[in-house]
């Protein structure tokens, strides 16, 4: 039985940025055309994050009982290490899936009833990235599909949720936190390609090689600062989203310094933080602007 560290770092909890950031920059969006609403915010949060959880749970799962974590570096997986069972990790999965998905329906039901459609599709997403007989995650979809769940729709159904619209400015912040998220799952990937060859997982990384996903992140880090310069229009005060820029100077150094297995967590960890403090601030200076 795994103990309640374990189920923790279980759920990866560096990857949470991924959850918190679209909900800040959306929440700044909405503010920015008059449609900020706190308590829809919140319940956006709760559904964000109880999706990342779940897909890690998700991916333990079906990493675990394909035999793909067996000879796994990084953080600890439940199903892989044995400390947990793979109906444990599943339940674990489910449930968070069926917290967002209860939390889902309430936005939904005060917001849009088609968002009830969105919302299980996230779902059916998040499971099917490792899981199934055909994971898309094993044929180099899973950047994609981060591009679009935890950035486009993440940050765009933020935005409508409390605003009843998405405008220009929450779909360039949209493709800021999605490129981010995106920028994640490539250093997590590249990090992983020796023993992702071996189990074939041919994830993006594993069909770009090395040299071209290592160009890969640091343009997708790039992409937010571009678009920062685009959420001027908008406020002035959207530059404070530079800030971030030495921190994802950093976040690449690993990556561009040719670093391979556990020299690459930094850049895990690095390019989920500048993520969070990019969200943070843009979002801030949407709703001040």
């Amino acid at each position: 039985m795994a103990s309640v560290s374990e189920w923790i770092e279980g759920a990866r909890p560096r990857t949470l940025p991924n959850a918190i950031a679209p909900v800040l920059v959306g929440t700044g969006a909405a503010a920015s055309i008059g449609g900020a609403v706190w308590w829809k915010a919140v319940l956006a949060l709760v559904v964000s994050m109880s999706l990342i959880v779940g897909v890690n749970f998700a991916n333990d799962y079906s990493d675990g009982i394909r035999g793909t974590d067996d000879e796994r570096v990084g953080p600890l997986r439940l199903v892989g290490s044995k400390v947990a069972s793979p109906a444990a990790v599943k339940g674990a999965a489910f449930g968070c899936f069926a917290v967002a998905a209860v939390v889902g329906v309430v936005l939904a039901l005060t917001s849009a009833w088609w968002l009830i459609l969105v919302g299980a599709v996230c779902i059916l997403g998040a499971w099917y990235y490792t899981g199934g007989r055909n994971p898309y995650g094993y044929s180099g979809f899973g950047e994609i599909a981060v591009f679009v769940f935890f950035g486009l729709v993440a940050v765009c159904g933020t935005q409508f949720v409390q605003a009843g619209r998405v405008d220009w400015a929450g779909l360039v912040a949209a493709v800021a936190v999605g490129s981010f998220s995106s920028a994640v799952l490539v250093a997590n990937n590249l990090r992983d390609i020796p023993t992702d060859t071996e189990s074939g997982k041919n994830t993006l990384a594993v069909r770009l090689g090395d040299a071209r996903t290592r160009t890969l992140h640091l343009v997708l880090l790039a992409v937010p600062f571009v678009m920062t310069l685009v959420l001027v229009a908008r406020t002035p005060w959207a530059l404070v989203g530079l800030l971030a820029l030495p921190l994802a100077v950093k976040a690449n150094a690993p990556v561009r310094s040719g670093g391979h297995g556990m020299a690459l967590i930094p850049a895990l960890a690095g390019t989920g933080l500048t993520m969070l403090v990019w969200g943070a601030v843009t979002g801030l200076a949407l709703g001040l602007g």
